[in-house]
Formats: structure tokens, C-alpha cells, sequence
């Protein structure tokens, strides 16, 4: 990973400090995204301290807004190159809470943000190639019930059905992006890392908090839970693979609602309306 630059959101705490840490022991040169600038420079002077190659850089920007996104978009296209896009933030919440943007704050943050950020940064993905983007998903995503004409939740909230939905958009995401960049040479995969030790699920429902707190003794530590992260962004044994889900390093069939085409295509479309998506900017949609 020497010289390669890798960009990770949600780098503060958790999968993302461990994903950062990781790939700048192995020599890449780390951009940690994070919202809050004084965790973000402690994470980072951890990542600092085993850096073998540049020191990290630290990018603020809170991904539930849109706006943000398109700023940190913005400044990241100043770089000579992007070899990794590591699109890791998310959380759960337990009441349903709007971001300013007037989107249920979950699916926001969870998927409308890797979704605008990878988008706006297809050409310097591209330009870079061959480059890799990862997105943590979950193996939540199995119990999720994904309506495509209320994607917000308006009608009937629920904590965790908003996570699983968002984590069946991200598998769907990538599924349609890795059809997108066929022939660039940029490859698009995504994981679940397992059930971590981490800041996940604090603002969750007190059930959700109870029963981590229950079982944190049997939860991976943070840098187990980003093996298969820091693997898709470094191994040659996936240098060229796209499209798949993955858990454990190996690759796994998700549900089959997240194998199912005309959806990814059509919250592809809608995603794209929702955060005011050029079309020259997406890539061509295949058929098939």
C-alpha cells in the first residue's frame, strides 16, 4: 500500500480508526474523514504514530448533511490521485430524526452519503485506476423490509428496520456501482464486519443498547472487525473483483432482495433524484 491514498469516513472511533490504523502501518497514505474535529485529530494522532508512509490528514465534515458531502467532495478532488474509498460511517437510532436536508437522519448518513460522496468522486476513482471502493454494510440487511416509496419511513418508524434497510441499500449500491464502473478499472465490494465492540448503538433503542451491553464480552475488537475492510482494500487476492459481499474475508451471497437488479436500479434512480445527481456524473446504467 505504499503511496496509495485511502480515504475513510467515520474514521474517529470504532472500524474506522481501526481501518486507518491499519492501512497506514501497511504504507498508505491516510485521509481520515470524521464529524468532530477534536476525536477526529486524537484518532488520527494514533494513526500518526504507526504511519509508515505520509503523516494522515484529517477532513471535517458531517456526512448527514448533503451540503457537507459536496464541500468534502470538493477538496478531496484536489488530490493528485484516490486510490481507496473507504465509506464506513453509520449509525442507529432509536427515534426517528430528520437531517437538515428533511431526510430521516439514518438512511442519510447510512447510505445517501456514501452514495453522493463515491458518485462525486467517480472521475478521480477513475482517473486513478485501478482503484477500490469498500462500503460496510451489515448482516443486518437480512431483516429488512425496503419500501421504495417510503424510503424515509415516514409512516411507520423503527430503529433497526431504518439500519437494515440502509444496510440492504448499501449492498444494492454496490451491486448497481460495480455495473457503473465495468471497464474503468475501479472496482466496488462491500462487507459485513461483524458484530463489533464498538460506539455502535449508543443512540440506538434502550432494547438494542441492553442487549450490546449484555454481550459486548462476546464482540470483536475493533481491528477484527476491520480485517475484511482493510483485505478488499489491499489484498491481491481481490484485485480486480467487484461486486461482492463479503464476510470473513470470503465472499458470501447476501439476501435475495439484495440480489435483486430492478431495485438496485431503481433506488439508484431515486437516489440520485433525492440528492440532485447529474446524469454525467453517474456513469452509464447497464442492462442485464
Amino acid at each position: 500500500m505504499n503511496g496509495k491514498i485511502c480515504v475513510v469516513t467515520g474514521a474517529s472511533s470504532g472500524i474506522g480508526k481501526a481501518t486507518s490504523v491499519a492501512l497506514a502501518s501497511l504504507g498508505a497514505d491516510v485521509i481520515g474523514v470524521c464529524r468532530d474535529k477534536a476525536r477526529g485529530e486524537a484518532a488520527l494522532a494514533e494513526v500518526a504514530a504507526v504511519a509508515a508512509g505520509a503523516p494522515p490528514r484529517l477532513e471535517i465534515a458531517d456526512l448527514s448533511s448533503l451540503r457537507e458531502v459536496r464541500d468534502l467532495a470538493g477538496r478531496l478532488a484536489s488530490l493528485d490521485r484516490l486510490d481507496v474509498l473507504i465509506n464506513n460511517a453509520g449509525l442507529v437510532l432509536g427515534d426517528r430524526r430528520v437531517t437538515v436536508d428533511g431526510y430521516e437522519y439514518t438512511f442519510a448518513l447510512n447510505h445517501l452519503a456514501p452514495f453522493l460522496l463515491t458518485n462525486l468522486l467517480r472521475g478521480k476513482l477513475v482517473g486513478s485506476a485501478p482503484a477500490r471502493v469498500i462500503t460496510v454494510s451489515s448482516s443486518a440487511h437480512r431483516g429488512a423490509r425496503l419500501d421504495l416509496a417510503d424510503l424515509q419511513l415516514a409512516r411507520n418508524f423503527n430503529g433497526w428496520r431504518a439500519y437494515s434497510n440502509s444496510k440492504l441499500a448499501n449492498i444494492l449500491f454496490t451491486t448497481e456501482l460495480a455495473e457503473r464502473l465495468t471497464g474503468t478499472g475501479v472496482t466496488a465490494n462491500c462487507l459485513h464486519p461483524g458484530a463489533v465492540n464498538t460506539g455502535f448503538g449508543r443512540d440506538g433503542s434502550r432494547m438494542l443498547r441492553l442487549g450490546l451491553d449484555l454481550g459486548r464480552s462476546f464482540l470483536r475488537t475493533p481491528g477484527q472487525g476491520a480485517d475484511t475492510v482493510v483485505y478488499l482494500a489491499s489484498s491481491p487476492d481481490v484485485e480486480g473483483a467487484t461486486g461482492g459481499y463479503y464476510v470473513k474475508r470470503r465472499l458470501r451471497t447476501p439476501s435475495r432482495e439484495a440480489r435483486d437488479r430492478s431495485t438496485a436500479r431503481r433506488l439508484w434512480e431515486i437516489s440520485a433524484e433525492l440528492t440532485s445527481l447529474p446524469d454525467a456524473v453517474q456513469g452509464t446504467a447497464l442492462s442485464g
